[in-house]
């Protein structure tokens, strides 16, 4: 098969959809790879690092897409690239679908094979291939907060782990998934008190196992939620329902009970975000006030530390290229009940019931 890497052209987006240990697996069995010039320097890989593994640089994303079987890459793509995906072509990366009819619909009028790795999902219901980046992006939802509490960023002042005399910040998690409990590690870390909620009691009770006792689980509902806001200074959205667009847990109303300078960072964002008040921005200009509340809504996190992120996607979602690569979608899915859960758009035709959902249209099944 005839594999493309195009270079990420979303704002600030310096991840690359696979390194050169990945294209070197994918040429050992025999496959073409084509790599952009340039899409994986800012994850400090170079061209010339693709090249001694075998991968052949082109120079346009145009020629990438023109010549390429299957797309591998890290974000949905943006409009300039609605018209280079093409029929019968298999795009396989984080698409989040529910979060945009714009690209639901470009996608179907592709005709092309979308595989989502948000919904590729295991026989537990873990999501193998949203995990590592919920991982960075629940760590990195702690660092950026704690540099927006600061005074000079417009946040309360506060110092999340205190100091001696002075009591610690306070941090509430929405949702005790991968982001949440990352999140919860990384503020215990710190020093930070810590609240997580969710409504998921066995998630609660692994929470309450595995924690220092500095971080406490309560069940979530509007009545806890609007006890927290009131006291706590970082307030981290961390809900996933898969596939669908993130409740609202917190509304615009809500912001009122919150004190000047708190912070909000929505790492649930990329699904239409879990705080009413969510819009996406990028690093490149990461946050906004309203009612004195400062929200970073990034939609893209860890690519502000893209070689990490690209190791750890490219570790998880290699395995998956290959059985695409070697088999073809049709029996690779067919072979692979996780993998075809990521089906989300195949030749035109939505097979993800959430999308559905999302835009009241009628799902296919394949």
């Amino acid at each position: 098969m005839i594999v493309g890497v195009p270079k990420e052209i979303k704002n600030n987006e310096s991840r690359v959809g696979m390194t050169p240990a990945g294209v070197f697996e994918l040429v050992k069995n025999n496959h073409a790879v084509y790599v952009q010039s340039g899409a994986g320097e800012g994850s400090g890989f170079f061209d010339e690092d693709y090249q001694q593994v075998g991968a052949t640089i082109l120079n346009t994303i145009q020629e990438i897409y023109a010549i390429s079987e299957m797309i591998v890459k890290v974000k949905e793509p943006i409009a300039e690239e609605y018209p280079l995906v093409k029929k019968g072509q298999i795009v396989f990366t984080y698409f989040h679908f529910a979060s945009s009819e714009a690209l639901t619909k470009a996608m179907i009028n592709s005709g092309a094979t979308c595989i989502a790795y948000e919904t590729v999902e295991d026989e537990d219901g873990t999501l193998p291939l949203l995990t590592p980046m919920s991982e960075v992006a629940g760590r990195m939802a702690i660092q950026q907060g704690a540099k927006y509490l600061e005074k000079p960023k417009k946040g309360r002042g506060v110092l999340l782990g205190g100091v001696p005399g002075v009591a610690p910040g306070k941090v509430l998690v929405l949702g005790a998934g991968t982001v949440g409990i990352q999140a919860a590690k990384m503020a215990a870390g710190l020093g930070a008190h810590v609240t997580i909620l969710d409504v998921n009691m066995k998630r609660l009770r692994y929470v309450n196992d595995v924690m220092p006792s500095h971080v406490v689980t309560e069940f979530s509902n509007e009545f806890n939620i609007r006890k927290h806001i009131k006291t706590h200074d970082l307030i981290i959205g961390g809900v996933l329902i898969k596939g669908a667009k993130a409740p609202k847990l917190i509304s615009e109303e809500m912001l009122s009970d919150m004190r000047p300078g708190t912070v909000i960072v929505d790492v649930a964002v990329d699904q239409g975000g879990c705080i009413e008040t969510t819009k996406p921005t990028t690093h490149e200009d990461p946050t906004y006030i309203i009612n004195d509340v400062v929200h970073y809504c990034v939609a893209n996190m860890p690519g502000a530390v893209p070689y990490t992120s690209t190791v750890a996607l490219t570790n998880v979602t290699l395995p998956y290229v290959l059985k695409l690569a070697n088999m073809g979608w049709r029996s690779a899915c067919n072979l692979d009940k996780s993998l075809s859960k990521g089906l989300n758009i195949v030749e035109g035709e939505i097979v993800y019931k959430e999308i559905t959902e999302a835009f009241n249209l009628e799902p296919v099944l394949v």
